[in-house]
């Protein structure tokens, strides 16, 4: 078993590059990105717990990032399994917060097993959907009163994290996303308001759906929100296909998303368009 994790307060440069080389190298091997885009945007950050297990030459063999809200992610570098680096992460998560949930993506078999041997259960589960992007998807018709046009980051950004709260107001992290997590997210490499979609209605922001594409050929509905005096007008599936072709028209093949599985009419929208269950990401907890 190794020694205990290192608790950091803030990554140094050096420290943010060797858990970025461990993340892809766990991409590599596994074909499932071990950490969201919101944790990798919180190793620059001081607000969350950074945990570094080491292996016996010194070199970073796991990570683990600790959200102040109780949520974190842990990853183990490829040639360190088998050897209780995963084990001694999540121990000292435990220890840092009993009610910790630890996201598992990709739920691979490895990370079952350890969340058994932690006595571990399934508290949420995420769906990654995906569909071919050969053909156009028709347009549909908008409901009456509403303009599309693309987000201006100088003039969209309280607006939107607005209408993102209202839309998420349930959601655990989305709901929570602030203007200065919007700005962190804008200096991205794959940010591009051209794929950042807003609706509005008299001048006022009701609806959007961000895109992404962080790969060659594969495009992200990464955020599809519209405010609730806007559901259930057929906004949200309008938005959508408009994304959709846009994904298709910058040269994506394919088009992904994340969605929970218990938001069954997000589900319906998405499976209605094309959309088939690709992977499935969990996050673990002692059992209540």
């Amino acid at each position: 078993m190794p020694r205990a994790p290192d608790r950091i307060d803030l990554l140094s440069n050096n420290r943010r590059t060797a858990v970025q080389d461990l993340l892809d190298a766990a991409v590599e091997t596994d074909g499932v990105r071990p950490a969201s885009d919101r944790a990798v945007s919180g190793l620059h950050s001081a607000a969350v717990e950074h945990l570094l297990s080491s292996a016996a030459n010194g070199e970073l063999a796991g990570y683990a990032q600790l959200d102040p809200d109780g949520s974190a992610e842990l990853a183990v570098h490829p040639d360190q399994r088998r050897r209780g680096h995963g084990r001694a992460l999540l121990g000292a998560l435990l220890g840092l917060n009993p009610a910790v949930r630890v996201w598992a993506h990709g739920d691979l078999p490895a990370a079952q097993a350890l969340a058994k041997a932690s006595g571990l259960t399934t508290v949420r589960a995420l769906w990654q959907m995906s569909r071919p992007l050969q053909d156009t998807v028709p347009a549909l018709p908008l409901p009456e009163g509403i303009a599309i046009r693309t987000f201006d980051p100088g003039r969209d950004g309280r607006p939107w994290v607005a209408v993102n709260a209202a839309a998420f107001a349930d959601h655990p992290e989305q709901g929570a996303v602030t203007l200065d997590d919007l700005r962190a997210l804008m200096t991205e490499p794959w940010f591009d308001p051209a794929g950042f979609f807003v609706a509005e209605r008299d001048g006022r922001m009701v609806g959007f759906h961000w895109t992404k594409i962080d790969k060659p050929g594969r495009g992200e509905i990464y955020v599809l929100g519209i405010h609730p005096t806007e559901q259930g007008t057929g906004l949200g599936r309008a938005l959508t296909v408009v994304g959709l072709n846009h994904l298709r028209d910058t040269g994506a093949r394919e088009a992904t998303l994340y969605v929970e599985e218990s938001n069954t009419a997000a589900r319906g929208l998405y499976t209605s368009l094309g959309f088939v269950r690709s992977a499935i990401d969990v996050q673990y907890a002692t059992a209540a």
